[in-house]
């Protein structure tokens, strides 16, 4: 079968910005006029350059849908405004056999002086279609998009959120081969967002092709089957997307998985904490979990003299500030501050499996005394996520932060 898209030995080179404070120009200039030889030279030196994107090749496929994950700064960005054609490559060629439409910073693709109508129109012109192939699927555009009273509106007065809903509507109802969508969709609501989601599986369920750049790798479990994974500009991992997923988290990102405390003056506290880690059950440091596998929290603290009596406790929060549960390590004591003795400690808690929904979760520990006083706290020290991958309800999701298996009995 042959390739849908074809990557072939892509490069992409920018120069490094010089200082643009007041008066720099001017000075530029002037030494420019001083010395047009040494700012051309200077000008070619090899540390004046940057390559985003260097020596990447790879293949897609018709129907695939594709997952492209990376550190921030690896190159994705880059690689999906070449693919979009909003900027060439230095070196290297990308050979396209369908139509491809884009979403990716807001403010591309519209222009914002004509109306929402306006755009539709004019994205439809750019993609080929003919007038009569927009009218049908005008509707069922604005429809999506849920912002019919604004579609007379010139879009340079939308907020990122409508203008999000709009863009993605065109991108995805104008019959495109080829969607390559960027984390833009992040600016939109969550039931927007999963709206958009179900659009691309669907999509993937059509035979199109789907080029998907996220942070949130159990989206990415969930609707790719292909990954492609970039650092420092350079294809590193392609193959399976939970293969690649896996590549990615084993990759040294260990920032999310352990923090520990820099200075050990705290002054005079009963309790204080020390280390926070996020381990699988196999005791390595992981920050993502799949959801039929527990998650550990172990937190190492210090008992600061005699006749101390306090609790730790963990807060686990959703990405949007929302707390799914409190719990300490006095619950199996009745709720009553537990004695400790002088020194240092370790203590873990267990977060079973199908116990939260797939998403990203933040971890705050605390140390205090029933509840009323605090010695220390450790705001959002962790974070981890819960992948679909192992999920019982893959392509089903259901509404709310937890995901338990309930026990059913048959009355009747």
């Amino acid at each position: 079968m042959k390739p849908i898209i074809k990557v072939e030995n892509l490069s992409k080179r920018y120069k490094i910005g010089r200082s643009t404070a007041h008066g720099s120009i001017r000075e530029a200039v002037y030494g420019a006029i001083r010395s047009p030889l040494s700012l051309l030279r200077r000008n070619g030196k090899a540390e004046d350059t940057f390559w985003a994107i260097k020596d990447v090749s790879f293949d897609v496929m018709p129907g695939e849908v594709v997952g492209i994950v990376g550190r921030n700064g690896a190159g994705k960005s880059t690689l999906l405004k070449i693919l979009s054609r909003i900027t060439e490559p230095t070196i290297g060629q990308v050979d396209f056999y369908g139509r491809v439409a884009s979403l990716l910073e807001v403010g591309t693709g519209f222009h914002p002086e004509l109306t929402g109508r306006e755009n539709i129109y004019l994205n439809g012109a750019i993609l080929g279609m003919k007038r009569s192939e927009i009218e049908r699927k005008f509707a069922e555009i604005v429809d999506f998009s849920e912002i019919a009273k604004f579609i007379d509106t010139p879009v340079k007065h939308f907020s990122s959120g409508m203008y999000v809903r709009l863009a993605f509507a065109v991108a995805a109802h104008l019959d495109p081969e080829i969607l390559i969508v960027d984390e833009v969709l992040a600016v939109g609501d969550f039931a927007f967002q999963n709206k958009c989601l179900e659009r691309m599986h669907e999509f993937g369920r059509q035979g199109r092709t789907v080029i998907f750049v996220t942070h949130d790798m159990s989206v990415l479990s969930r609707l790719c089957q292909k990954g492609i994974m970039l650092s420092e500009g350079r294809l590193v991992a392609e193959g399976e997307m939970k293969s690649v997923i896996k590549n990615y988290t084993n990759s040294g990102l260990t920032s999310c998985q352990e923090w520990e405390r820099a200075s050990a003056d705290l002054g005079e506290r009963g309790l204080t904490i020390g280390k926070i880690k996020v381990l699988s059950r196999e005791n390595a440091l992981t920050d993502v979990f799949q959801s039929n596998e527990p998650c550990v929290v172990e937190v190492t603290y210090q008992v600061n003299g005699h006749d101390v009596c306090g609790r730790i406790s963990l807060e686990i929060e959703t990405g949007e500030g929302d707390i799914v549960l409190t719990t300490t390590d006095c619950d199996g004591n009745g709720g009553a501050d537990m004695p400790r003795e002088p020194g240092v400690h370790t203590c873990r808690c267990i977060l079973p499996a199908h116990l939260l929904a797939p998403g990203t979760y933040f971890i705050t520990t605390a140390a205090s005394r029933s509840n009323r006083l605090e010695w220390d706290r450790v705001s959002r020290a962790l974070l981890f996520q819960i992948s679909e991958i192992g999920s019982l309800y893959l392509l089903d999701a259901r509404p709310g932060v937890i995901a338990p298996i309930l026990n059913w009995e048959r009355v009747f």
